[in-house]
């Protein structure tokens, strides 16, 4: 009899490594292991991943490097909106799943399987990630979570693992840590409260840098996208990301700790790191403040705070993102110039902005101390319309107004 096969979300972690046994000799799968690196992983950290998948018994594993589809097709667009959920978090994990989602659905497809595996437990907000992208593009393939329909702790898992003479390091760490190309987040038995912060040992980049080490940094953009940092150029944003990250990280820059709403309803901590994401996304908001109208800025602001709503719902393949990205690329065209930068331990300054589209030109004014492009009777006959409509409503409510 055929086996039926199964394509398993794979990390090489506890959660997924249970998995990948519990299918295979538990419900007799034939397991297919996949990795989909979103810039998480190094070339030895996958060679170690594949080797360890090979020892649980999988019947084969693939790593899929989606680093740049995932910029192309979700960060792009997370710098062209500024998005920063609660004005915080960089959204960094919410936009890895949905891509990683796509490619293990694309994946199952391609190779027939008959159902789809992931290591999600029932509590947290990537089950309904991974769940909504498979139900809508691969709808007739089976989902399985071990872990959630067994409503199973950690310490049966690793119960499971011994008695199938599973050897791995069963140690907790005293942090998670999940790492990508627009962050890394950091979750510990801090982020369980409410009240207390991560220390200093639960990031995993150490400050290495001084008061004395700042560093100039000028980061160049066209179009809205990261293409050059200092003298150097580079063929892909993504490379340009991971070429700031690394400059940045030795200061400890772009550390905080995001409070908000989970899909299941309850309210959730996690720390997180991102040193290039927090960089670029206030470099370009700045670009933006001298290069696009006021009015494409107030829209921009209203559409960043659904778009990263709806991305962190697991909700990416909504067409009125698509719409709201279209409205994003449109709105790129004169966000071009340079950004200087200073680099500090935990912090950095923005100290300004050079652009050939840069709105604030002196040649129409200088705000404050001199105007080329009217007269005081223009701006008193423009004073007296704008105020109109409100001498009319205090006028007649003068009387209402004095009681109040």
């Amino acid at each position: 009899m055929k086996m039926k096969k199964v394509v398993l979300a794979y990390s090489g972690g506890l959660d997924t490594s249970f998995c990948a046994v519990y299918l295979s000799k538990k419900l007799g799968y034939e397991v297919h292991a996949v990795t989909i690196n979103t810039g998480g992983f190094t070339f030895k950290e996958i060679k170690e991943i594949e080797k360890r998948a090979f020892e649980l018994g999988v019947h084969s594993y693939t790593c899929i490097d989606a680093v740049k589809t995932f910029y192309d097709s979700c960060v792009k667009y997370l710098i062209f909106g500024n998005v920063l959920k609660n004005n915080t978090y960089p959204l960094s994990v919410s936009a890895e799943r949905t891509v990683q989602a796509k490619y293990i659905a694309q994946y199952a497809q391609k190779i027939n399987a008959d159902a789809i595996a992931h290591g999600s437990t029932g509590a947290g907000n990537d089950q309904v990630r991974f769940d909504v992208i498979f139900n809508v593009l691969c709808s007739s393939i089976e989902i399985i979570t071990p872990i959630r329909d067994l409503k199973l702790s950690r310490e049966a898992e690793i119960a499971f693992l011994k008695e199938n003479n599973v050897e791995m390091n069963f140690e907790k760490a005293l942090y998670s840590i999940n790492k990508g190309l627009w962050g890394t987040s950091v979750g510990g038995k801090e982020t369980l409260t409410s009240h207390v912060n991560l220390p200093e040992s639960a990031f995993p980049s150490p400050l290495e840098k001084t008061e004395k080490d700042k560093t100039d940094v000028t980061l160049h953009f066209i179009k809205g996208e990261l293409i050059g940092i200092d003298n150097e150029r580079f063929l892909h944003p993504s490379l340009a990301i991971l070429h700031l990250e690394n400059l940045a990280k030795p200061f400890a820059i772009g550390r905080d700790v995001h409070v908000g709403d989970t899909i299941v309803g309850i309210k959730g901590r996690v720390g997180f790191e991102a040193a290039a994401a927090l960089l670029i996304l206030k470099a370009h908001h700045l670009l933006e403040k001298h290069t696009l109208s006021k009015f494409q800025l107030n829209l921009k602001n209203q559409l960043a705070d659904w778009y990263g709503s709806w991305l962190h719902e697991g909700l990416f393949l909504d067409p009125a993102l698509r719409d709201i990205e279209t409205f994003f690329s449109s709105t790129q065209n004169c966000v071009n110039g340079k950004v200087f930068l200073t680099l500090l331990p935990y912090r950095f300054i923005l100290n300004g902005i050079e652009s050939d589209n840069d709105l604030m030109a002196s040649k129409f004014g200088v705000y404050g101390e001199m105007n080329l492009s009217w007269t005081a009777e223009d701006v008193k006959g423009y004073s007296k319309v704008i105020s109109n409509s409100l001498s009319i409503y205090h006028q007649v409510n003068a009387t209402n107004t004095q009681v109040k």
